[in-house]
């Protein structure tokens, strides 16, 4: 007699989940490895385009936002201000569009072979953070081009603002590639949905601009991400404390909601992709 094994995943996220992705860890690192090489395969300058998509744009928005239309920017030079905002918002942009397709990307994996599917969006974004350290060095020469001297006590903070960007790009990605399974929609509203967001997001501003109704953007959870890491590394104002605890507490948030819509979903993944 043939004995049969019928793998099931979870309907929810439990300890289980963790031990497993541990036990398959060699895979997340494989993916994310092999991520990063396909990226920039057959490229000229390989992994410098991390370096080059937001040291352009940081030129590009100077230029029309920090010269032309006077956008203020706590005192700082206007390069600085916004190349620090463009570096989280680019790993967070970057990353839901990447973790939004993951399962696509990868649909003759997933329907030949067992494994965490979780493992996906997470390699997906884990490869960003490879990104964020190289497009660290341009905020480094700017500040040596301009003669800033950085809050060193504010480098401790980074580490927590790259976590917290890290939970909202996963679980809203999760969320993003379980409704891409089947509905492809997704690749067509994201880019729009993205660019939207940047101008609702202080990335170009800072967000006393908008006044009275600066609130408002306390409940886009990367003003908090952006905001604290303007105030703890150019030290121009102080760290809004209550507004870092919102974008957390909103992450959190984003993220459980994303876990437990994707494992209510996962089982129907190999099937509809």
């Amino acid at each position: 007699m043939t004995n049969l094994t019928i793998i099931r995943p979870n309907k929810t996220f439990s300890l289980k989940d963790f031990k497993e992705i541990w036990k398959y860890k060699e895979l997340l690192y494989f993916f994310t490895w092999r991520d990063f090489k396909v990226r920039y395969k057959q490229t000229a300058i390989g992994a410098s385009w991390a370096i080059f998509q937001p040291f352009v744009t940081m030129i590009v928005f100077s230029l029309f936002f920090g010269t032309l239309a006077k956008i203020p920017s706590d005192n700082t030079p206007y390069p600085i201000f916004i190349y620090v905002g463009l570096l989280f918002w680019q790993f967070f942009s970057n990353s839901l569009s990447d973790t939004s397709n993951s399962l696509i990307a990868n649909q003759s994996i997933i329907t030949k072979v067992y494994f965490p599917r979780l493992i996906l969006p997470m390699s997906a974004v884990i490869t960003k953070f490879a990104d964020f350290i190289i497009a660290t060095f341009i905020l480094v020469g700017l500040m040596i081009y301009y003669g800033y001297l950085p809050n060193i006590n504010g480098l401790f903070i980074i580490p927590f603002l790259l976590f917290i960007t890290f939970m909202i790009s996963v679980g809203g990605g999760l969320i993003l590639a379980s409704i891409n399974v089947k509905y492809r929609d997704v690749r067509y509203v994201l880019p729009f949905f993205i660019q939207i967001l940047l101008f609702v997001t202080p990335v170009i501003y800072p967000a006393s601009i908008a006044g009275k109704y600066s609130w408002l953007l306390a409940f886009n959870p990367m003003t908090g991400v952006i905001q604290t890491a303007r105030a703890s590394l150019l030290g121009t104002t102080p760290i809004n404390w209550t507004l870092l605890g919102l974008s957390s507490a909103v992450c959190v948030v984003i993220l459980v909601i994303g876990v437990v819509y994707f494992k209510k979903t996962e089982k129907y993944f190999a099937d509809i992709i």
